[in-house]
């Protein structure tokens, strides 16, 4: 059975047929003229009517019988389809789907989330919740649902695809992860992301380790294996439980008051040039400096007091939000 809008395609096809070859047929059959010939064709396609004319030869005559089976056909058939999508409420849905698709053509740097079973509902969750701007990608109708019913903006179809990624954003976004359980689907997603968006930072899900390499090789940049990340924390929890547990409270927000974040060293920030120890980041606000990413990517944990910051690296704070808060704007 086909969709509204399938019926609408095929019936104002078939109509746009019909128009156009009846046209030609009263400007060559009945040599009439060509706006005569449009007058004709409309008058009769619209039922509007122009008397009885039994002097019509028949040549003329069989054609406007064609002319109106055909087009009255076509016309019923197409108005059908629209009053099938007006009544099923699918008008709306399309409309909804044509503003989505603008928007997501307005959006910079956000994120695509290919796959939004388990992990990738639990993911836009978070991503939400720290105002992260989400285009979910999913072949699966329910998943789709799914996704519409959280506010979010989503593409149906195949993440492995160019067309679908592209349809997402993928050369306006700064992260794409990929969270599906299959290895050889997150493969053919990175390999495409990659090959489109050399700058894009892909985060992929792998269930094999030896998947990992291929992974990497094919243009990912961090990949997350969930049973080796579940059984280090079962791990953790058993020979480490204090430090679990810190763990735990800071991974799962349980302490909406105490938290690890970064703050970026613009050029222009007042932390260029600055030390450790100048920032009276423990004296002023209570903060601990962890670590300090450099641009590069090496990651420096428990800087010394004397190191000073610059641009472009990323400093790793722990402490109460309030007090990052604040570190942040001062900086």
């Amino acid at each position: 059975m086909r969709t509204p809008l399938e019926r609408i395609r095929l019936g104002g096809f078939v109509l746009a047929a019909v128009f156009i070859l009846a046209i030609l047929g009263y400007r060559f059959v009945g040599d009439y003229d060509w706006i005569a010939a449009v007058w004709m064709v409309v008058i009769t396609i619209s039922t509007v009517g122009y008397g009885e004319n039994s002097q019509l030869p028949p040549r003329i005559q069989a054609l406007t019988i064609l002319v109106i089976v055909l087009g009255i056909s076509a016309s019923v058939y197409t108005f059908g389809g629209l009053f099938q999508l007006v009544v099923e409420g699918e008008l709306e849905n399309v409309l909804g789907k044509r503003r989505m698709k603008k928007e997501i053509l307005r959006l910079r740097d956000h994120t695509i989330l290919c796959g939004f079973g388990r992990m990738g509902k639990k993911l836009a969750e978070e991503l939400q919740s720290q105002g992260v701007e989400i285009v979910v990608i999913d072949q699966d109708s329910d998943a789709i649902d799914e996704a519409s019913q959280a506010g979010l903006r989503y593409v149906s179809g195949d993440a492995t695809e160019e067309e679908t990624l592209s349809e997402a954003g993928l050369s306006h976004a700064s992260t794409l992860v990929s969270t599906f359980p299959n290895d050889a689907e997150c493969v053919f997603i990175t390999l495409t992301a990659r090959d489109v968006n050399k700058k894009i930072r892909i985060i992929a899900r792998a269930e094999r380790e030896t998947t990992e390499k291929k992974l990497l090789q094919a243009g990912a940049d961090t990949i997350v294996m969930p049973t080796v990340v579940g059984a280090r924390q079962m791990g953790r929890m058993i020979t480490r439980p204090s430090t679990a547990h810190l763990i735990k409270l800071v991974d799962e927000g349980s302490n909406q008051d105490f938290d690890i974040d970064e703050v970026l060293v613009h050029e222009d920030s007042r932390l260029v040039g600055l030390s450790v120890q100048q920032t009276e980041a423990h004296r002023r606000h209570g903060l601990l400096v962890v670590a300090v990413r450099a641009a590069s990517g090496e990651l420096r944990f428990n800087p010394d007091s004397g190191e000073k910051f610059s641009a472009g690296e990323i400093v790793i704070v722990m402490g109460r939000r309030d007090d990052i808060a604040r570190f942040r704007n001062e900086y």
